[in-house]
């Protein structure tokens, strides 16, 4: 029999290595870089023990007993839930392996940054391992009080604490629908443990608080996911943040706020509670998420295309994503929740790619960088256009990058669980966003510049090479991840 240590090793890397990161930077003042790899080290450490629970536990384990476990049946270990651990911390690993050159550049080269990192994959950690609303919630709100402090991290520009002010007072407002959902469905339940609702799902005392309870429930997830109608705050933190964290933030914060519908659906899309005054049906949440994907896609890419800043281009395209990864939460089917996790970890490789060209190229030019910055960048340095190029090709989903099989999961799943509809309308959104992609690639090398930039980063240009191998790898051999996040949804 497992032990709850062996299953929750990753966990307690975790928080070990947040609370020993400002203890490494007070020991080792005279070597600034010291916090900086040792917050390398804890991620990959993370890394290894979050692939050993997959190998020992490659099925989501569910404790017989709540009671005798330590966190009261809060907590579930293996298979999905691990499978999600993984996709955050390689976005920890990335992000933070591209972050030493930008944040020296700006001044603010402090190893509270890392610590702050850990802290946000632990609020993502406990989304994907939650068996109740209770840790659900602590695992939504520690990952986004960490980004509100990532998003203001550089306190002398307007730019950083704007986006940090406006992602906590929007934040905080979508918190409370989240809660008071919380307290509704507890009401009408009696229990805020998923499995004990489920089971009971007969004994509702009021569906119809039940119902209202999910409703808020979705709106305060659709905020983190960064969903229609709830997205307009994306664009401006994502744009007004320091670049790794806002890489970061619109990757594996993205990634999270999907792992938390995929708690959600997988517990209640299919639910049915019934009394003489209401009947709640699973089946009308997943219409409204459906509908909630073909508006997000739609409107995000719409809004891409009138982007003259690559990295506000990005941030909107992110939103569109968003609507992507959705489909695979409305179509409520193994293939769809797999789809997500692949088209996750795929997007976590072209986000933060993407971005860490971004982060070197504004080291040049002290600004934003716009469409313009970036012709003639073959000639200057062929290998970052090669890598913008690939990134670019995978987010529009064309193949055989990552991004194509991830898009493929997903239609899949969607025209698996009767959403034909929802498949065309995503196919339409994706041919749209291949002008603003693919414009990209061509201003690269098809155009030249009279004064083309030359910036490097020896460690953000590592990040750079990482993910684009990443993404050819997925490409390439698609199976690699796809097999053992298909074993993590079987019945357990």
């Amino acid at each position: 029999m497992l032990s709850e240590f062996q299953l929750g090793l990753s966990i307690a890397a975790i928080i070990f290595f947040a609370v020993s990161l400002p203890l490494v930077d007070a020991l080792f003042q005279k070597n600034k870089n010291a916090g900086y790899f040792y917050a390398l080290f804890g991620v990959l450490v993370v890394i290894a023990t979050t692939i050993y629970e997959l190998s020992i536990a490659p099925k989501l384990i569910v404790p017989a007993n709540p009671s005798e476990t330590f966190a009261r049946g809060s907590l579930v270990f293996g298979g999905f839930a691990s499978m999600f651990s993984l996709i955050f911390s390689v976005g920890a690993a990335l992000s933070i392996l591209s972050a030493k050159e930008y944040l020296e550049r700006e001044y603010v080269n402090y190893t509270e940054f890392y610590s702050v990192f850990f802290t946000a994959l632990l609020g993502m950690t406990l989304i994907a391992h939650s068996n109740s609303f209770l840790t659900l919630f602590l695992g939504v709100e520690t990952m986004s009080i960490s980004f509100y402090v990532l998003a203001g991290f550089i306190r002398d520009k307007e730019r950083p604490i704007e986006a940090s002010l406006k992602y906590f007072l929007l934040g905080a407002f979508s918190a409370g629908f989240f809660l008071f959902g919380i307290a509704m469905i507890y009401g009408a339940t009696g229990s805020i443990y998923f499995n004990e609702i489920v089971s009971n799902a007969n004994a509702v005392r009021s569906p119809l608080y039940f119902a209202l309870g999910m409703g808020l429930i979705l709106i305060g997830l659709s905020f983190k996911a960064s969903a229609f109608p709830l997205h307009q705050w994306a664009p401006d933190v994502y744009d007004g943040s320091p670049t790794p964290a806002s890489s970061y933030l619109s990757a594996a914060g993205k990634a999270a706020a999907l792992a938390a519908f995929i708690v959600i659906f997988k517990n209640f899309g299919n639910i049915e509670a019934t009394s003489k005054l209401y009947d709640f049906n699973g089946e009308t949440m997943r219409n409204i998420v459906a509908v909630m994907a073909a508006l997000t896609m739609l409107i995000g890419n719409v809004t891409a295309l009138a982007q003259k800043s690559v990295k506000r281009m990005l941030s909107y395209s992110s939103v569109a994503h968003a609507g992507y990864l959705l489909m695979g939460v409305a179509a409520n089917n193994e293939l769809g929740w797999a789809g997500v996790e692949f088209y996750a970890m795929a997007y976590v490789f072209m986000q933060i790619g993407a971005f860490t060209i971004v982060s070197i190229y504004e080291r040049g030019l002290d600004r934003r960088s716009t469409l313009e910055d970036y012709e003639g960048l073959r000639e200057t340095n062929p290998g970052l256009a090669a890598a913008m190029a690939i990134f670019m090709f995978s987010l529009a989903g064309l193949p055989p990058f990552g991004g194509f099989f991830g898009k493929y999961y997903l239609f899949a799943a969607a025209i698996q669980a009767g959403y034909l509809w929802l498949t065309i309308v995503a196919v339409i959104a994706s041919i749209a966003s291949m002008y603003y992609y693919i414009g990209v690639v061509l201003r690269m090398y098809f155009r030249s510049s009279d004064n083309p930039m030359n910036e490097k980063g020896k460690l953000a240009t590592v990040t750079v090479a990482i993910a684009a191998v990443g993404i050819l790898i997925l490409g390439v051999y698609p199976s690699l991840l796809m097999n053992p996040a298909l074993t993590g949804f079987k019945p357990f």
